[in-house]
């Protein structure tokens, strides 16, 4: 099928041969590229959820992101824990995008601050 959208477009028809070949090595190359990112099956999920983020991990810093103010942690929990954009941060938190970049800005700042003491 890409070898058939593509025709339209191919300038040298004197080799189509090494053209076709071309194509399909490629579609051969995206499949087993495409095969590695599938999820694997598994035998059965454990009844009891994991958390995405364990506060073990780095006490001094999630100390110091408790001491945060509540936009400032808040934004810096959604943006680097959730990974959402700033935009949605924005709404959920109820400032503007720029507001919530703001607050994250700040808020890493306030944290730098806090490690290096």
């Amino acid at each position: 099928m890409a070898a058939l959208r593509a025709y339209t477009r191919l300038r040298d028809t004197s080799n189509l041969r090494s053209w076709l070949l071309t194509i399909a090595h490629n579609k051969a190359i995206d499949a087993h590229r495409a095969r590695k990112r599938r999820p694997l099956p598994v035998e059965g999920v454990g009844e009891e959820a994991t958390p995405a983020v364990t506060l073990d991990g780095e006490p001094q810093l999630w100390d110091a992101v408790r001491r945060l103010p509540t936009k400032q942690r808040t934004s810096i929990v959604y943006r680097f824990v959730n990974d959402l954009p700033y935009a949605e941060i924005g709404r959920i938190v109820g400032c503007s995008e720029a507001a919530a970049r703001q607050n994250v800005r700040a808020g890493l700042a306030s944290l730098r601050g806090a490690l290096e003491r």
